[in-house]
């Protein structure tokens, strides 16, 4: 059992997103500014739409902390929607009188027809808003909350946008992170980020969309996170579900990923290096895990993201009710989420390596988890 547990709830145009998360150690400092941050880098990026005009996401704290403080209960997280106000009518939680009109219109690539069809229902509108990429501002919350306890540790976590489109950066080395964080596409090639955002314009221009890949790296990992002992406690699976239920991920690799498979084992893994009393690798293909356990080297995980599904102009579908042929529903969406979708993906790894620490290191306050990580790390460095 996971020892970081959460749950959203809430629609795309609902009242609200709220959020309930259990695990978070008591002792913990934590205020809704911490959180606000991360919000806001949610929202940011070139080719993002008219949504994140009107929303300024916001955290609000409604239980779990008292005087800046976590207690050890659930934490409780409100977002609030802003642009409710103008669906109101068409999201009304009580049965209304206004003219509601159901949306039929089918657009591939999105949970629309799975979703009708698996629920038993003639609007697609309670698919769209839930399947939304809206609800990962709750992940992205959460992942705030972790990022604080991960802080404690000395442990961060970073990402940055790898590709968009045909574009892809050529910035192998050493990462400018101020750079990343200054940058529209989150990209610190400058090259590149110019002709990532000509590239997204050119799409804005087309109605069409555009994906690509970002990669997040997590630094300050001891080595033993995770298990091989049983499948679902390897740590490297675990990020890959966590990483895949980001919308519109469609494929995922950590460290050198699908180039090793085309090297020869000679070439593909990574030397041990012991020095100074520290175990090391001489290079990182292996991207921070072996046999489903942290190594001690920077996390790396890469995430393949498809071009959004809602364009300007629609792809030709069809009609549920009707069953005619007909273009696409049109939903206000966004040009390219790329650089976005970094931050969840931060988010998303921050939250499986909090689940890890709980379960390495245990307790129930952070002196005593403190306590614990520090006593682990004296006794390995005399293994």
């Amino acid at each position: 059992m996971s020892m970081l547990r959460f749950l959203t709830a809430g629609e795309s145009h609902g009242q609200a997103l709220v959020t309930v998360v259990e695990g978070i150690p008591a002792g913990l400092a934590l205020d809704e500014e911490q959180i606000a941050h991360d919000l806001a880098r949610r929202q940011m990026g070139y080719g993002r739409g008219k949504r994140m005009q009107i929303e300024s996401d916001r955290a609000e704290i409604l239980s779990g902390v008292r005087l800046g403080i976590t207690l050890g209960s659930p934490i409780t997280l409100l977002v609030r929607n802003k642009d409710w106000e103008n669906w109101r009518d068409d999201m009304s939680v009580a049965a209304t009188m206004a003219n509601v009109e159901p949306v039929t219109r089918l657009r591939p690539g999105h949970a629309d027809l799975p979703g009708v069809l698996k629920y038993g229902m003639k609007d697609v509108r309670p698919i769209l808003e839930r399947a939304s990429a809206r609800e990962t501002a709750s992940r992205v919350a959460v992942g705030a909350v972790a990022r604080r306890f991960l802080d404690e540790l000395d442990i961060s976590v970073r990402s940055r946008t790898v590709s968009i489109g045909e574009v892809c950066t050529q910035d192998e080395g050493h990462i400018d992170w101020n750079r990343v964080e200054s940058s529209p596409v989150r990209c610190t090639d400058a090259k590149a980020e110019r002709a990532m955002t000509d590239a997204i314009d050119k799409a804005k221009k087309n109605g069409d969309s555009l994906g690509g890949c970002f990669e997040v790296v997590a630094s300050g990992i001891p080595i033993g996170l995770g298990s091989h002992v049983q499948w679902d406690r390897r740590l490297d699976g675990r990020i890959s579900q966590a990483m895949m239920s980001i919308n519109a991920a469609k494929a995922v690799e950590i460290g050198a990923g699908f180039t090793v498979a085309g090297l020869k084992g000679s070439q593909a893994h990574d030397i041990i290096s012991y020095k100074n009393g520290i175990w090391q690798h001489v290079t990182n293909q292996a991207g921070g895990i072996e046999g489903g356990m942290s190594n001690g080297e920077d996390i790396v995980v890469r995430v393949g993201i498809k071009p959004i599904p809602t364009m300007a102009k629609p792809l030709p579908s069809f009609d549920l009710l009707t069953k005619g042929e007909t273009l696409a529903h049109v939903e206000r969406s966004d040009v390219c989420v790329v650089p976005a979708a970094g931050v969840i993906g931060e988010a998303m790894l921050a939250i499986v390596l909090m689940d890890a620490v709980l379960e390495k290191f245990g307790g129930d306050s952070l002196r005593e988890i403190f306590c614990n990580y520090q006593n682990y790390l004296a006794q390995i460095s005399i293994v």
